[in-house]
């Protein structure tokens, strides 16, 4: 069985190096391999060159510098499917898996009797808390039990997809910069009858973003709260608009467009 491991990056070649470690670290069950994708959007911090020199394998993508992770990842996938692997694994820069983390969700994938995507969690170092992986709607994230659990969203951090799933959902869509294409392919999986698995056990560690958003900071001016929030890395509002009225309706699409606004010029209103 081949893995297509789909990644892509800009300007943090520490960490690109690290996750890669912590990759090839993996255990495999028999019979399965790894190849790596690699998008490198732009970086000029020699990440490209690093890792030409310390794995020679690894297939290298030249980004254009305005991809971000979802156009990116979307590259990435593109790339990889010409090949046309058995499973597909998404998998951040910034994740440092465990030695069994891949081997983990191969079993729970092989365990489920219909085509499943299986979800990876990750949790902080410092603090042991969970930082990304599976919500049942729109609760908290879930916490491993040990066992598989069904979820409805999931961040991108480490995400293994069949073959299967791929063909019939398709790959990510382009139409996002940064965020949301992750959940946005959960809600396309649901749609398509593809059933969404929380793995039984932790996969790796990943730091959140600990920062205040500049559209959510009031000691930030006006404009350029607005100008965040327009930045690809924000919340872009017609990104969201784009994402409210495929997966919701109109009628939210607009109300959030609105809210995203309002909330942008009165800074406090923002949840915590």
């Amino acid at each position: 069985m081949r893995i297509a491991v789909l990644m892509t990056c800009h300007n943090r070649k520490d960490e690109t190096m690290s996750c890669l470690l912590a990759l090839y670290n993996c255990i495999l069950p028999d019979t399965y391999s790894l190849s790596v994708y690699q998008v490198d959007d732009a970086s000029t911090d020699g990440t490209s060159e690093y890792i030409r020199n310390k794995y020679p394998n690894i297939i290298i993508i030249e980004g254009n510098g305005n991809l971000f992770w979802n156009r990116g990842m979307h590259l990435a996938w593109q790339t990889a499917s010409k090949n046309d692997y058995d499973f597909y694994l998404w998998l951040n820069d910034d994740t440092i898996l465990v030695n069994n983390a891949i081997q983990g969700l191969i079993s729970n994938y092989t365990s489920l009797k219909n085509d499943s995507i299986l979800v990876g969690t990750t949790i902080s170092k410092k603090n042991g808390k969970i930082t990304y992986g599976g919500r049942y709607k729109n609760d908290d994230l879930l916490m491993p039990n040990g066992e598989v659990q069904r979820c409805t969203l999931f961040n991108g951090n480490c995400i293994l997809i069949s073959k299967k799933t791929f063909y019939a959902v398709g790959n990510l869509d382009p139409f996002y910069h940064h965020s949301l294409g992750d959940f946005d392919y959960s809600k396309r999986a649901i749609n398509h009858n593809i059933s969404i698995y929380l793995g039984s056990n932790i996969v790796g560690f990943c730091e959140e973003h600990e920062s205040i958003p500049a559209m959510r900071n009031s000691k930030v001016s006006l404009s350029k709260r607005i100008m965040a929030l327009y930045n690809s890395l924000g919340n872009n509002p017609i990104e969201y608009f784009h994402y409210d009225h495929k997966n919701e309706n109109l009628s939210i699409a607009i109300l959030h467009f609105i809210t995203i606004h309002f909330k942008t010029i009165f800074p406090k209103l923002w949840k915590k």
